[in-house]
């Protein structure tokens, strides 16, 4: 079994979760509240910002030029690819992106799932930097494909089509697999008591996705 399928089953109980979540099915079905999703953005768009440090940190512990790559990759994907979809939203709804990081703060789930990731970039492994930040590529385009799959017919018009086809294009396919190959490279030849801290990050960072999702559908 792949490391990364071990993941997966380990944590497959709480990613159903997410395919079940109002927040998903209602931006599927395009009935989702427009200002839920705004607040979502913003909190997805600071997040992002976040999650950049973190890869950021995975750049300085990195042990060659390939750590580094992929790591200086994974900053530039998340603050330039990855939020150009979250500005082009945000901009529709007449906020100002030079002002977001001054405008708006974490809120308290946000600042504390990010905190759990930049702490495991500051006192962990390389692979447990990995597994800390794998769950939030891995699940996007976990929901992406199973969103669009299940409404592909309902997609002409919803207001969320382009959220939905962003995390399930080809290129974001190329960019989530190529992390779990790396991952699977990684982590091939760990101890099993290496392998099983390894899973606990990524179940409880799993968690905190959803707490996200929570958090977006209900607010703060």
């Amino acid at each position: 079994m792949l490391f990364t399928d071990y993941l997966y089953e380990s944590s497959k109980e709480i990613w159903d979760k997410y395919l079940e979540h109002p927040f998903l099915v209602e931006l599927g079905e395009g009935t989702l509240d427009k200002e839920k999703f705004r607040k979502y953005l913003i909190q997805d768009y600071l997040y992002l910002i976040e999650y950049a440090k973190v890869y950021a940190m995975a750049c300085v512990k990195s042990r060659n030029i390939r750590e580094l790559k992929k790591f200086h990759n994974g900053v530039a994907g998340s603050i330039e690819t990855e939020t150009a979809n979250h500005i082009m939203y945000l901009k529709d709804f007449g906020e100002n992106i030079e002002d977001m990081e001054f405008k708006y703060k974490l809120n308290m789930t946000n600042e504390s799932y990010t905190s759990y990731m930049k702490s495991i970039s500051i006192t962990g492994t390389i692979e447990e930097i990995v597994a800390g930040v794998l769950p939030c590529t891995w699940s996007y385009n976990y929901i992406g494909l199973k969103l669009k799959e299940k409404y592909k017919d309902k997609l002409e018009g919803n207001f969320y089509q382009s959220w939905i086809e962003t995390y399930a294009s080809d290129e974001y396919v190329a960019f989530k697999n190529e992390w779990l190959d790396f991952t699977n490279e990684l982590c091939e030849n760990l101890p099993q008591k290496t392998k099983e801290k390894l899973k606990d990050i990524f179940v409880r960072a799993s968690k905190y996705e959803l707490e996200f999702w929570n958090m977006a559908y209900k607010g703060e």
